[in-house]
């Protein structure tokens, strides 16, 4: 099973899935059949018990790449640039030194006080909140639709009054 480090442009290391899931399938009904914290095993074959954080931790990375999805583990402390915050947040470094400058992110100031750098945790649970604010607006806006009676329409009547605004 091999796989591949990228730190490019993402904001911290990250390890794809294997092209072929097999063996990661094999890891995840394995792990998934045993409650109980394994033990890894040298190639000397010199044997040492796996705490229960890291079992639990080689879990939840070996559930995602079953998944198919790229994995990341940093500390929560971790300093980011503006840069690797703007990529986690996906969005431009120009945008996220704005919200800074509005205060809605706390960062601190290295060296000569001109390079910026953010916590890692701060920065997950600014988009935690964003995520969260995205949500409860959207879920307001479907209410107010479906008091307004706009699910409640026709669908070729909502076309043709599409097409109508369209041409004006």
């Amino acid at each position: 099973m091999s796989t591949d480090i990228h730190a490019s442009t993402r904001a911290v290391h990250v390890v794809d899935p294997p092209a072929v899931l097999d063996e990661m399938l094999d890891l995840a009904r394995f792990l998934d059949q045993h409650a109980e914290p394994a033990a890894l095993i040298g190639p000397d074959g010199e044997q040492i018990p796996l705490p229960l954080e890291a079992y639990q931790v080689l879990k939840q990375i070996v559930g995602a790449m079953q998944r198919g999805d790229s994995v990341s583990v940093e500390p929560l402390d971790k300093l980011l640039t503006t840069q690797q915050a703007a990529d986690l947040l996906g969005i431009s470094r120009s945008t996220l030194v704005r919200l800074l400058q509005a205060d809605e992110l706390p960062y601190e100031r290295l060296g000569d006080a001109r390079h910026r750098r953010l916590r890692l945790h701060d920065v997950l649970a600014y988009r935690d909140r964003k995520r969260n604010d995205r949500r409860q607006r959207l879920d307001e806006m479907t209410r107010q639709g479906s008091e307004d009676g706009l699910y409640d329409v026709d669908a070729d009547a909502y076309r043709s009054a599409l097409m109508e605004a369209r041409r004006r």
